[in-house]
C-alpha cells in the first residue's frame, strides 16, 4: 500500500473514531430515565391498577384531608426524614421506615406514585429514601403533584382508603447515601471526575447567608422547576443546559447537599432523571458546620 494511501486510510480511521465517540456522547446524554417521571394523564388512567401504591406526602395531613387523589395514602414526611444527633431530616432507622412503607400497604411487587401537595420536595425526598431502599426503579414522582392535578379539575376525594398490610423487603443501596468523609476527600480535589452541587439558592451558596462546601457547584433546585406555583419539572433539553451551565456534565458523578437533605433530594432527583450518576450528602451543612467543616464564601 502506498504512503498517500495509508495517509488516507488513518484518516478516515480518525474520522470514525471521532464520528463513533459523538455518537457516545450523544446516546449517554439521551440516557432519560423516563420511568422516574408520570404525567397527571397517566395516573389518571392507572388509578386502580392492583400493582400501584399512591402515596400523598406532606408534613401535615390538611391537604390530604381536603381532598386527595383516590386511593392516595397518607404518609407525614416527618417519618420519612428524622432529626438524629441534632441534625434534621436524616434517614430513619431501615425498619422504620420498612414498618412505614407496609402500614401503608406498600409490598415488593408495587409500583409506588409519589406526590406531595404545596412543594415538590417530600415526594422527591420519598423518592431517595424507596431508591436508598433499593425500591427506586419502580418509583416515580406525579408531575406537577396535588396542584397540577386540582388544576386541571380532576377527580379528588376525602376518602380515606382501606389498605391491606404490605410486605416490603428493604435491600440498601449505599452507594446512593454520601457520608461527610467522601465529601471531605472531593474537597481536595477540584477539577475531579467527582462534583459537589450546593442545591440551595444563590444567596446561601455565595456567603451573604452563610457559604458553601469549598468546591461545591450550585444550582438552585428551584430552577429545576417550572415555577414556585407550577411545580412540574422542566423539558428535559432546559434541565441538561441547566446543569452544564453551571459546568456539571453527564461524564461526572455528582453529590448533592443543601441544609439539610431536603433540597439536595430535588437535584438528586434531577439528575438520576437525566441519567447522571448521582448521591446525595444527607447530613448536608447542617452536619458539615456542626462537625467543624470548612466554609467558603
Amino acid at each position: 500500500m502506498t504512503r498517500k494511501a495509508l495517509i488516507t486510510m488513518n484518516r478516515s480511521l480518525v474520522s470514525l473514531v471521532s464520528v463513533a465517540a459523538l455518537y457516545v456522547g450523544s446516546a449517554a446524554a439521551a440516557s432519560t430515565r423516563s420511568d422516574m417521571l408520570v404525567s397527571t394523564d397517566w395516573l389518571a388512567n392507572h388509578l386502580t391498577d392492583p400493582d400501584i401504591v399512591i402515596l400523598h406526602v406532606s408534613a401535615n395531613r390538611t391537604a390530604y384531608d381536603a381532598g386527595h387523589i383516590p386511593g392516595a395514602r397518607f404518609v407525614a414526611q416527618p417519618e420519612i426524614a428524622i432529626t438524629r444527633d441534632g441534625i434534621p431530616n436524616e434517614l430513619p432507622p431501615t425498619e422504620n421506615l420498612t414498618k412505614l412503607l407496609e402500614a401503608a400497604g406498600v409490598s415488593d411487587n408495587h409500583r409506588v406514585i409519589v406526590y406531595s401537595d404545596t412543594t415538590v420536595l417530600p415526594a422527591t425526598r420519598t423518592y431517595f429514601t424507596l431508591d436508598y431502599l433499593g425500591h427506586g426503579d419502580k418509583t416515580a414522582l406525579l408531575d406537577g403533584g396535588l396542584s397540577k392535578w386540582r388544576s386541571e379539575g380532576r377527580t379528588l376525594t376525602t376518602e380515606v382508603p382501606t389498605v391491606a398490610q404490605g410486605h416490603f423487603t428493604p435491600h440498601i443501596q449505599q452507594n446512593v447515601l454520601a457520608r461527610m468523609d467522601h465529601v471531605k476527600q472531593l474537597t481536595g480535589n477540584q477539577g475531579g471526575s467527582e462534583l459537589l452541587l450546593d442545591a440551595r439558592p444563590k444567596t446561601d451558596y455565595s456567603g451573604e447567608k452563610g457559604g458553601h462546601i469549598p468546591t461545591a457547584l450550585n444550582v438552585y433546585w428551584m430552577e429545576g422547576q417550572v415555577s414556585r406555583e407550577n411545580q412540574a419539572l422542566k423539558p428535559e433539553a432546559e434541565l441538561r443546559k441547566l446543569y452544564e451551565a453551571a459546568g456539571i456534565t453527564s461524564d461526572h458523578k455528582v453529590v448533592t447537599y443543601c441544609h439539610s437533605g431536603m433540597q439536595a433530594s430535588q437535584a438528586y432527583f434531577t439528575l438520576k432523571y437525566l441519567g447522571y450518576d448521582v448521591s446525595m450528602y444527607d447530613g448536608s451543612i447542617s452536619e458539615w458546620t456542626a462537625k467543624g467543616g470548612p466554609i467558603e464564601k
